[in-house]
């Protein structure tokens, strides 16, 4: 089976020539040299080995190395190297500040590796990022922190899926999501929710207070031992461990929180309606007699003509909008955006964990209780559970473990945004307009549009998941540079959605609805590997991992609609007498893959790395059901020449790259077979041809080329890392059109083929690092420009209200429409772009050209973090340039009336008037008004800078928490989404394609992101 085997062969007769050593464990303690202070997370190496371990939170270690190692390596950031001789089982070490800090642990594929010796590009985030951030999932908290990896929450709806994208957008057709893997075990991030609603974010059920770092790997050469599944880039989760000898440290974490709107956007009051109702009437009596339609003989003539003839026969009267009620003194003033919202929306988590270990045992347990108010009425998120690491040497040459975590999960969900139910559309209503019926004092039925708050009283909407997410392994050292380690996981994951429309709701239509969903998707992995690293003289280096890998994900559900309820008192199926619709589907794939990679240093300044990877899918066709992913790198480290070895500036600097293939196999499980449909006609039962079979599908493979630097000045008080890169999607996964005459609409295909090109940045500085004050500022900055280079001639449409295509020799996801070119100063007619390049007022008659694109061409952020005592302060900046924003809500709230009488954004108060009149809004009028049509009228940049993160702490003397007997005592405040700069009326951080490829950037009456306060405690003891 081609390579499959023949590693493994070679790999263990190469080391017949070593002969078993015995090993020893060596215990100790790493400190400040200065302050005598404990450093938790030091770096830990076995002399010429990639045996690796780090200290714990109190500064102890314990590392079982062979007992001829000469010397351990001890490494840590902001602090020199410390090369200590073995000479017993237990030491002390003392830790100067500075010369090399790029020595931290960082995990890659199927291992471990020091930052030092990486050749590829991998960010990494640690557990200080992901805690304590005021969203369900972890993906939230690491938004602009890592550069390249663009992170875009949807809404402020609560458990909604977030889009990520790494290095830009891979896939036209395909997922273009990362693949997400928790200890060693691939897991479920695709929604398995309602499909009619917006995807949820199954990632929710990871506990960010578990997480110990957020590796994110970006380039061919760090991902490409994931081969098939790694074309949108790898996101590496590992959790919390115990440490050998280690005392066990319980922590509390609490906090409380409240959330409210980020940014609004402003609307019309009551008087404000109705003098804005009275000058469309106007604006359209002015028209027409300036153009002479009717014939009046003066402008009070043509008001009253419109008044009593057009607007109370094809429109609404003031009368009918307000319900009868006395709009001419503002009897009635409805806010209704300030209806649909929570006012100090709660939320309240706490997180308590142990932690600890002695020679032979290790462990991490925790667990967790959060509940949280969304910012939107009727959107709630409650989560309980917990976890337990686990990992024992019964042996000096044997540890075994388990990685284990619970979680039940309940969301309380809101519709999508493109229903009147949303309560985001309740901003539509006049305000005029009461809340309660004047003659029944009841919730108001009688509004413009169905009144959403009936669905918030009336409807449920609940989703319970239940999630077990957990690994076994064993490792075993056959010899001192050979060790076996085998791991099995599971990911289980139970989906139960229950959802209930009154008969007094819109979505109940009269008659009452109700529909279930059940969900089952359990995944099964298996790893099992050698590590091999021989030792081969001082200057030489050698690690390599050589393995199999099969994952198998079975997937059910089933989905029943049903409708006429006797009463709303039953709230599921059994209220129901009659099933509209029922299905159910039952689905399975499979991965078998075999990997090696070498890792080699040449006097630890030249190093090398390659892998290659096999993977058999069950997606493909028989045809080409196997790949090969290979990748190579190289590095140089060019402050240890003698050239640059003793510069005062310049105390680390590497040079590398790297080129590898990877490949993306998110499609459907049944995309190459021949496919029908069952016919549920009544009493006619038959089958219906849906699917043209493709025994030649194929992977969709991406090529990447990357080469950085990475540097440490002036002993590493400035670090940081340059990378440029050049991707090239081939084989793209498409849905082609093929004609209906056929009986088939689609075929999936191999075509085509796409690339991203950027340019990224992190440095980190020391600003000032004094025995009482330190100032550390972090920035990233990350650049990508997409561009679409074939796909056979197609034109492959999307989005929501504008329509954004992919297109050869453009970006994917371009908006495409009539250009607004401004508001005739005579007329008032709107003006647009016209096919000779001239304006016209004729919206028929303007060119559909380019508009620009919803994907950010620059992101980044900037992260000062201040001490002082036991005082600390930090604050984040996020920024977003290059990106366009549509209002897809825009021709119904800013176009005068014509598509309706909603409620106005108040900026339409500066629409024209009169000739001369200089604005860029147009004539307003529901019989004549102008500029009412998609455009780019309503698209916007989207660049921002917003204030994502503050937060200020006191950690409690010492001298103190002893009397408590506590380790340390600290308390926090912290708040989220404090300031935006933005040009866009709304919240800039809004998409209703939620992760979408080609559609983004589409606000329709979404909701924004929160502003969040919280409040908390942390203890340790």
């Amino acid at each position: 089976m081609r390579f499959k085997f023949s590693f493994l062969i070679v790999l263990l007769i190469s080391v017949l020539h070593v002969f078993a050593q015995q090993t020893k464990t060596v215990t100790g303690k790493v400190t400040d040299a200065k302050t005598g202070e404990a450093l938790p997370g030091v770096t830990i190496k076995a002399g010429n080995s990639n045996i690796l371990t780090q200290t714990t939170a109190d500064g102890n270690f314990s590392i079982n190395i062979p007992s001829a190692t000469p010397t351990l390596i001890f490494s840590f950031v902001g602090y020199a190297d410390a090369e200590v001789a073995v000479t017993g089982t237990a030491m002390d070490v003392k830790l100067t500040t500075s010369e090399k800090s790029l020595n931290e642990v960082v995990v890659v594929g199927y291992g471990q590796a020091v930052k030092r010796d990486i050749t590829g590009s991998i960010s990494k985030i640690t557990t200080k990022d992901v805690r304590d951030f005021p969203a369900p999932s972890f993906e939230s908290a690491i938004q602009n922190k890592a550069p390249g990896v663009v992170v875009e929450s949807g809404s402020g709806k609560l458990g909604q899926g977030i889009k990520i994208r790494i290095r830009g957008t891979s896939s036209i057709s395909a997922n273009s999501q990362p693949l997400y893997v928790v200890d060693g075990l691939p897991v479920t991030s695709t929604t398995l929710s309602d499909p009619t609603n917006d995807p949820t974010d199954p990632l929710v059920d990871i506990n960010p207070n578990d997480i110990e770092s957020v590796e994110i790997l970006k380039d061919a050469s760090a991902s490409a031992i994931y081969g098939a599944r790694a074309a949108n880039g790898v996101v590496l989760i590992t959790t919390k461990k115990g440490h050998n000898n280690q005392k066990t440290v319980f922590e509390l974490d609490a906090n409380t929180g409240i959330s409210n709107p980020a940014r609004l956007r402003h609307f019309l009051n009551a008087q404000q309606y109705v003098d804005f109702y009275n000058q469309a009437v106007k604006s359209d009596a002015e028209y027409d007699i300036a153009n002479d339609l009717s014939g009046f003989n003066s402008l009070n003539q043509a008001i009253n003509y419109y008044n009593k003839k057009i607007y109370a026969v094809y429109g609404l009267t003031l009368d009918q909008l307000a319900n009868g009620t006395d709009w001419k003194n503002n009897k009635v003033n409805t806010n209704w955006q300030s209806l649909l919202y929570n006012h100090d929306a709660p939320s309240n988590q706490i997180n308590l964990s142990a932690t600890g270990g002695d020679d032979k045992t290790r462990f991490f347990v925790s667990g967790f209780y959060n509940t949280q108010d969304a910012i939107v009425i009727n959107n709630k998120f409650y989560r309980y559970g917990g976890r337990l690491n686990l990992e024992h040497n019964p042996t000096e040459k044997l540890s075994i473990g388990i990685n284990i975590s619970v979680d039940r999960s309940q969301l309380n969900r809101v519709t999508t945004d493109n229903a009147f139910s949303t309560p985001g559309q309740l901003v539509a209503q006049p305000p005029i307009t009461p809340l309660y019926d004047p003659e029944t004092g009841e919730l108001n039925s009688n509004t413009l549009y169905p009144n959403g708050l009936f669905d918030a009283k009336y409807n449920s909407d609940k989703q319970v998941t239940n999630r077990t997410i957990g690994n076994v392994y064993a490792n075993y050292t056959l010899l001192p540079s050979l060790a076996f380690r085998s791991e099995f996981g599971a990911d289980i994951l139970n989906l139960y959605q229950e959802a209930f429309q009154g008969k007094q709701t819109t979505d109940g239509a009269g008659i009452g609805k109700a529909n279930t969903i059940i969900s089952q998707a359990t995944t099964y992995n298996t790893n099992n590997y050698f590590t091999y690293t021989p030792n081969l003289g001082e200057k030489n280096k050698l690690s390599a991992v050589v393995g199999m890998s099969y994952l198998q994900n079975d997937s059910k559900q089933s989905l029943t609609n049903a409708e006429q309820t006797p009463s709303d008192k039953i709230k599921n199926l059994s209220g129901t007498t009659s099933i509209t619709f029922a299905t159910s589907t039952d689905d399975r794939y499979n991965f078998l893959s075999y990997f090696l990679r070498a890792n080699y240093a040449f006097n630890d300044k030249y190093l090398f790395s390659a892998s290659i990877r096999d993977d058999g899918s069950s997606r493909f066709g028989p045809n080409n059901r196997y790949g090969l992913f290979p990748s190579v790198s190289g590095g140089w480290i060019l402050s240890d020449e003698n050239f640059l070895k003793n510069s005062k500036f310049v105390n680390f600097l590497k040079i590398r790259a790297s080129w590898g293939l990877t490949g993306n196999a998110e499609i459907g499980n049944f995309s190459y077979f021949n496919l029908y449909n069952v016919s549920n006609y009544p009493d006619l039962p038959g089958y219906i041809p849906s699917q043209l079979p493709n025994p030649d599908l194929k992977w969709e493979k991406t090529a990447q080329t990357d080469a950085g630097i990475d540097f440490g000045f002036l002993n590493s008080r400035i670090t940081g890392e340059f990378d440029v890169y050049y991707k090239k999607t081939s084989d793209l996964l498409l849905n082609i059109n093929v004609p209906s005459t056929t009986g088939y609409t689609i075929l999936t295909k191999n075509l085509g083929n796409m690339n991203n090109k950027g340019f990224e940045a992190g440095i980190t500085s020391t600003n000032i690092d004094s025995k009482n004050f330190k100032w550390t500022t972090t920035f990233n900055a990350a650049y990508n420009k997409n561009k679409v280079l074939n796909i056979g001639g197609q034109i492959i449409e999307g989005g929501f209200g504008l329509t954004q295509r992919a297109v050869e020799g453009e970006p994917i996801g371009e908006f495409y429409g009539q250009k607004f070119l401004g508001v005739d100063p005579q007329t008032g007619d709107a003006q647009y772009l016209g096919e000779d390049g001239k304006p016209t007022t004729d919206y028929d008659a303007a060119a559909r050209v380019v508009l620009g694109n919803s994907n950010p061409t620059w992101t980044g952020g900037l992260t000062n973090t201040f001490s002082y005592k036991g005082f600390d302060l930090s604050f984040f900046f996020s920024f977003v340039t290059g990106n366009k924003i549509y209002n897809a809500a825009g021709i119904y709230q800013s176009t005068g009336f014509w598509n309706g009488f909603d409620n106005e954004t108040t900026d339409m108060l500066n629409s024209w008037k009169k000739p001369g009149d200089i604005t860029n809004i147009p004539r307003i009028g529901f019989w004549s008004g102008s500029g009412y049509q998609n455009s780019s009228r309503f698209l916007y940049n989207g660049d921002y800078i917003r204030l994502k993160t503050a937060s200020i702490g006191y950690t409690l003397p010492n001298a103190l928490i002893k009397k408590m007997h506590f380790t340390s005592v600290r308390v926090y405040v912290s708040g989220y989404n404090l300031i935006t700069i933005t040009k866009y009326p709304g919240d800039p951080e809004v998409n209703t394609e939620t992760i979408a490829n080609i559609g983004g950037g589409q606000d329709f009456y979404t909701i924004p992101q929160a502003r969040t306060f919280t409040f908390g405690l942390n203890v340790r003891f």
